[in-house]
This record gives structure tokens, C-alpha cells and sequence, in this order.
């Protein structure tokens, strides 16, 4: 497939996300807890600049662009949303006060898109050399969802022991580590004339490390959808820029979500079928395909039965703590009434 993007475009776009990015990075620049209607302001922000994108893509390059661009855009916010649980529990497991959190989810965002980029390039090279990329590809996320099922299934316990990463480990061995954060967001700091590193060096290295599990989960999904490295770039770039400003706006919700990683793994698993259809199709014609429509339609109906369910599934849980804590109360009610008599 060709790609839609001229030199110019991709310099236009690349020169965009940077400024976006120095943008958050002047945003950040004094640490300070973020509000919620900050932060719900930036969100909307970053949603609707994806969305007017994706307007323009559809009128300049017809529906079938638009329609991969935004597919390919929602899978990734999907997953982009629970990179964001994996980064609430690295900031948890580290103890990041709440003034230093956006400046920490930023540099991990920055990170993420210098690898996705990468991995991007390295896609696309594949994909025009080698016709069993996407058998590759199409393995990768099945294998994928079935460790995210699993997890799911299982309830794993996803709470970090700092003490067993492997990038801590290895930071550790070479370089002394001061205590706190009193350092604020510097990296390293100079104590008895010997470089310390600083919470906030180890707590990056962290965000980063993981960056790149899930560039390899991410890139290979979005190829599930276009095969157009241009479309692929945007859609991971738009996902993740906005990912400090979200994270503040669904922290507090992102547990409610209980159901999310089965969804996930049923898109996973959707978009590893289809890029394996159509590896298939390449060799035999006769193997159908999956419109990328039908597409859209699958990946929207399985987030939102998910996120439905997992709705219903909280407030039960919330009526049934009421209904026990209403028992209790009687309880201890009753027996006080019998101690008096």
C-alpha cells in the first residue's frame, strides 16, 4: 500500500508533535498537582485534535482513510488506556508525590513515541520486504492476548516490588540512590562529593523500560489495521499525547474498569486473526479478508460491552458493601439495645 503522506506532510506532522510536546514540557516546567478541570481541559484538547485530523483525512483522502485512521486511532487509545493502569502502579509502587507525576508520565510519553517511531520504521521495512511480516505481526498479538486473557481470568495481582526490576537492579549496581524526592524533578544530584541518583531517575527508567513492551504490542496492532506508515505514526502519536493530561482524569476510574483487560485481548486476538487473514489472502485469493468497517464495528462493540459490563459489575459491588455495612450497623445497634435492657 501506498503511502497518503508527502515529504512535506510528514515534516508538517513530525514538527507538530514536537511542538506539542515542548508545549507539555513548558506546561510541566514547575511541578505543581494537577487539578481535575486542568486536567479534563487538556483532555479535550487532545481528543479534539485527533478528531479534526481525522476530518480532514477523510475529506482530503476519501472515506476508507478516514475509517483506517480512526480505527486504528481508537485501538490505540484502548491500549493507551491501560498503559496508563501499568503507570498508576509504577507511581503508586515508587511513591511519586503528586507534584512530580505529570512531569514522570510526560518523559514516559516522550519515550514511547521515540520508540514507537522506531518500531514504526522497522514495521514498514519488514512489511515491503519480507510477505510474512504479517503472520509475524499476527502471532505476536495473539500470543499477547492470551497472556492478557489470562491475566484477566486469573485476577493476576498487578502490584510492583520495585526491589525485582530488572532496570532498578542494574541502576542500583552502578550508582548510589538518594532516599526522597527533596531533589524534585532533577535526575541526579552531587552528596559527599560522589553523583547520587534520584528516585525520579529510577521511577523513569521504569516507565521507559516498559515503553517498550508495549510499543510491542501497540505498532503491530495499528498494522492490523492500514499498512500505511504514515497512519500508523499518527494514530500511536495522537494516542499517547495525550496520555499525562488522562491520567488524571480517569486514575480514580481505572479500577472500576475491571473488564478491560478481557477486552482488550478480544481485540488483540480480532486484529491478530485478521492480519493472519490477510497474510493468508496474499498467497491464497480465496481467503476472505475483514473490511476495515466491519473492523471499527467489532473493536467498538467489544469495548463497549466491556466497559458496560464492568459499570454493572462495580455498582453491584457497591450496593452489596452498602448492604453489608447497613448490617453491621444494626448489628451493633441490636446489641447495644441489649446491653441496656
Amino acid at each position: 500500500m501506498d503511502s497518503i503522506a508527502t515529504p512535506s506532510l510528514w515534516a508538517l506532522t513530525i514538527g507538530a508533535v514536537v511542538a506539542l510536546l515542548l508545549l507539555d514540557f513548558l506546561i510541566t516546567r514547575r511541578p505543581h498537582e494537577v487539578s481535575m478541570r486542568e486536567a479534563v481541559g487538556w483532555s479535550a484538547f487532545y481528543v479534539a485534535i485527533p478528531v479534526a485530523f481525522g476530518v480532514w483525512l477523510w475529506q482530503a483522502h476519501g472515506g476508507e482513510t478516514g475509517l483506517q485512521y480512526y480505527t486504528g486511532y481508537l485501538v490505540e487509545k484502548s491500549l493507551s488506556v491501560d498503559n496508563l493502569f501499568i503507570f498508576m502502579l509504577l507511581l503508586s509502587a515508587f511513591a511519586v508525590p503528586a507534584a512530580l507525576q505529570q512531569r514522570v508520565l510526560l518523559i514516559g510519553v516522550a519515550g514511547a513515541l521515540v520508540l514507537r517511531a522506531v518500531f514504526i520504521a522497522v514495521g514498514a521495512q519488514l512489511i515491503a520486504s519480507f510477505s510474512w511480516t504479517f503472520l509475524l505481526f499476527g502471532i505476536v498479538l495473539l500470543a499477547t492476548a492470551v497472556k492478557v486473557g489470562r491475566d484477566a481470568v486469573r485476577g493476576a495481582d498487578h502490584a510492583v516490588d520495585i526491589g525485582s526490576l530488572r532496570i532498578v537492579r542494574v541502576l542500583r549496581r552502578f550508582w548510589p540512590v538518594t532516599e526522597s524526592y527533596a531533589a524534585g524533578s532533577r535526575l541526579t544530584v552531587v552528596q559527599d562529593g560522589r553523583r547520587h541518583l534520584t528516585p525520579m531517575a529510577l521511577v523513569i527508567a521504569a516507565i521507559l523500560a516498559t515503553d517498550i513492551v508495549f510499543a510491542i504490542d501497540s505498532v503491530p496492532a495499528v498494522y492490523g489495521i492500514t499498512e500505511d506508515p504514515y497512519l500508523v505514526f499518527v494514530t500511536n502519536a495522537f494516542a499517547l499525547l495525550g496520555l499525562r493530561a488522562l491520567y488524571f482524569v480517569i486514575a480514580g476510574a481505572l479500577a472500576s474498569l475491571r473488564h478491560l483487560g478481557h477486552g482488550l485481548a478480544l481485540v488483540l486476538a480480532f486484529i491478530g486473526v485478521k492480519l493472519v487473514l490477510h497474510w493468508a489472502h496474499q498467497l491464497w485469493p480465496g481467503v476472505p479478508e475483514v473490511p476495515t468497517l466491519a473492523s471499527l464495528g467489532v473493536i467498538v462493540a467489544i469495548l463497549g460491552t466491556v466497559t458496560v459490563t464492568s459499570l454493572v459489575a462495580a455498582r453491584r459491588d457497591r450496593a452489596r458493601a452498602e448492604r453489608v455495612a447497613l448490617g453491621q450497623a444494626e448489628q451493633s445497634d441490636g446489641g447495644r439495645h441489649t446491653l441496656s435492657t
